[in-house]
């Protein structure tokens, strides 16, 4: 049904909420099988670039001249490189450094949620190496002593990683403990349940589906509505200095 131009969707200087009734699918170079979200890119301003692939069975992404990090929202894909081949099903993660030769192909209808960024060396420290892993095997720890709010980082906490990829699990009722503002900028994928998120001077309600951008130093908080947990996929740069 036609909303006469209403939409939760909002572009502000510091912060953008897409929801799935604006997405826009597109094709990229390289990808077979499939068509792309692109949510955030340097266009809007972000020092990376966030997108949902949905792939047909046997669909692949194209190769990437930078680093990626992908994350399987639902199907499964077989992941090859010169030297390994391992399949990563729902909720399962690699990080493929900008060097390394690879293919994903979908072993079925397959969503991901793919992040790119350009690699920022660091002096004396080498860049990190293939790394996958399974969210499900990731320690969870409680956000400032809250056991109602528990992060997974899936990416080691090393200096060779310049960002981080997080997933945030809020019991109902729960919420960040703080108007956060930071120098670090995120790229937010709703993957359960929903609530209520302040960007800036705004509120918005949220759910599943809701990609969120976040500049730096925009004022930020969520609290978790509803009668289910409230989950999201979040990226931050990290582990670099300001100046670069």
């Amino acid at each position: 049904m036609h909303n006469l131009g209403q939409t939760r969707s909002a572009n502000r200087r510091d912060h953008l909420l897409l929801t799935p009734d604006t997405f826009v699918r597109t094709p990229l170079p390289g990808m077979r099988g499939g068509m792309a979200i692109v949510h955030v890119s340097p266009a809007a301003g972000a020092a990376f670039t966030q997108y949902t692939a949905e792939l047909e069975p046997g669909g692949t992404l194209g190769p990437a001249a930078i680093q990626r990090f992908v994350y399987v929202l639902s199907g499964g894909v077989d992941l090859s490189t010169d030297s390994s081949f391992q399949s990563l099903a729902a909720s399962s993660y690699a990080y493929l450094p900008a060097d390394l030769s690879h293919t994903l192909t979908a072993v079925g209808a397959t969503r991901l949620a793919v992040i790119e960024k350009p690699y920022q060396p660091l002096a004396e420290v080498a860049a990190p190496g293939l790394f996958t892993g399974s969210e499900a095997r990731v320690a969870p720890t409680a956000l400032m002593g809250d056991p109602d709010l528990q992060v997974r980082a899936l990416l080691p906490d090393r200096l060779e990683f310049d960002f981080a990829v997080n997933t945030m699990t809020y019991q109902p009722g729960a919420a960040l403990g703080m108007v956060e503002i930071h120098v670090m900028e995120h790229g937010l994928l709703m993957l359960e349940g929903g609530g209520i998120y302040r960007l800036g001077d705004a509120w918005y309600p949220v759910t599943a589906g809701d990609f969120i951008w976040m500049a730096p130093f925009c004022p930020q908080w969520f609290g978790a509505l509803g009668k289910q947990p409230a989950k999201y996929l979040i990226y931050k740069d990290w582990n670099r200095h300001p100046l670069g």
